[in-house]
């Protein structure tokens, strides 16, 4: 049987870190398996999905390197929810309410002071022709309810291992709203069904919702796939990461420089027992890839994280991938290679390549101090004019050594300091022969 799995988001806003997870757990296992990957929209609500965040969730994707095999639109499956909708009624699996959120309220609130569980009480199952009449003439619209068995549903989770929840500690789900918009509790499974969807992972927080769903997709005859949820993320304290998603898009992520690998890497192995390292591509990350290996305690999650793997993609980038940005920051063609050779093994993200290239092309400010200024203003008259070799820097240290008596860290760092404005930095022989100008010669 063939692998058939999916990511289903609400283009409602832009994806997160905590989407991602997600999107790449499901994508990884058709990936390994050699099945099908399925990107299907959440679009029913038609007033918050807009089309720049479908754009954007699309680019997103693409950027990471998820590729689905195919797209569906659940706005464009109404008539289906339709027709599905119909066959429940008939079966008596769908009942119509009235209740008001207010009225709604006060039950629960009731129940909790009697010590009972909040669950919802059934009353409308009960309302002859006339009552529904009545209500809809006093200006109420109904709802539906699915009616659900009042047994244990029972699964094995891929993650969390065999799960059982009593229905009866359940309320029956609303499946359709009073404005007739099909919400996700009853468009997913029967888009599931229809899909043919084998496998699902998503969020803890949707246990309740799998168990009532494992009982629609039963009544509409399909086919109940082999569940999985995995732990929600916190903070680096663990701390409520939900209210921070936002600042966590993966648009934000990457406007930050942070590397699609980088991403990728943590989240398929975040919350598992494998250590996280960098994996350059997907096959690598698939390769390792087992949900068995995932655990359900909460998982601390830090942005910050990313920087070092950042870090070590960039070391690892060829010439060849960053050669038009290269050029672009006003490099010569001529030293482009040897440029990136030094500056790759100092930076974080790429956008850190404008310092180290205006530094070559326009020299840094000077950092001298106090006690340094007199040698300083002797060893820069000692320095040759450039284009500069790779011999210079060795050449100049010595002759400033031999004119001055001073050596090691005394002779070197106030030199480095003057020439590039930093304490730390490349091999100072290797950038050397890239820079065009040093300021300190004025």
């Amino acid at each position: 049987m063939t692998t058939v799995t999916r990511f289903a988001p609400s283009p409602t806003g832009y994806i997160h870190v905590g989407n991602l997870r997600t999107a790449l757990m499901n994508y990884l296992i058709a990936r390994k398996t050699g099945g099908t990957f399925i990107l299907r929209l959440d679009d029913t609500d038609q007033e918050r999905s807009k089309q720049e965040y479908i754009d954007a969730l699309k680019g997103d994707l693409e950027w990471l390197g998820i590729e689905w095999d195919r797209e569906e639109r659940q706005s464009l499956r109404l008539d289906r929810y339709r027709e599905v909708a119909e066959e429940l009624k008939a079966a008596g699996k769908l009942y119509e309410c009235f209740e008001s959120p207010t009225e709604l309220d006060l039950k629960r609130k009731k129940q909790l002071n009697m010590g009972k569980p909040p669950v919802y009480d059934r009353a409308s199952m009960h309302l002859s022709e006339a009552d529904k009449d009545a209500a809809r003439a006093a200006g109420k619209d109904g709802y539906w309810r699915f009616k659900l068995e009042l047994e244990r549903i029972e699964w094995a989770d891929g993650i969390l291992g065999d799960l059982s929840i009593d229905a009866a500690s359940v309320s029956d789900p609303v499946l359709i709203k009073a404005s007739g918009q099909v919400l996700y509790t009853f468009a997913s499974p029967v888009d599931d069904a229809d899909m043919g969807i084998t496998h699902i992972v998503r969020g803890g927080d949707h246990v309740t919702n799998t168990a009532t769903q494992i009982q629609i997709i039963e009544a509409i005859g399909g086919k109940v796939p082999a569940f999985a949820h995995h732990s929600l993320l916190t903070g680096p304290q663990g701390e409520e990461l939900s209210k921070r998603l936002g600042a966590l898009s993966i648009r934000d992520l990457r406007a930050k420089g942070i590397a699609p690998e980088a991403l990728l890497s943590m989240m398929a192995r975040l919350g598992s027992s494998q250590p996280i390292e960098l994996r350059m591509s997907m096959d690598e990350l698939a390769e390792g890839f087992e949900l068995s290996q995932f655990g359900s305690a909460p998982t601390k999650f830090d942005a910050e994280d990313l920087i070092p793997l950042t870090r070590t993609r960039n070391q690892h980038l060829p010439f060849a991938v960053v050669k038009d940005q290269i050029a672009a920051l006003g490099i010569p063609a001529e030293q482009a290679e040897q440029f990136w050779a030094v500056a790759s093994q100092n930076i974080d993200t790429l956008s850190d390549l404008d310092h180290w290239a205006d530094l070559c092309l326009n020299g840094a400010e000077p950092v001298i101090d106090p006690e340094d200024a007199d040698f300083i203003a002797q060893a820069m008259t000692m320095l040759p004019d450039a284009p500069y070799s790779e011999t210079t820097w060795k050449d100049w240290t010595s002759a400033v050594k031999d004119a001055t008596g001073r050596k090691g860290k005394g002779l070197f760092m106030p030199l480095r300091k003057a020439v590039t404005g930093q304490a730390h930095g490349p091999d100072m022989g290797s950038l050397m022969p890239l820079l065009h100008k040093v300021r300190a010669r004025g």
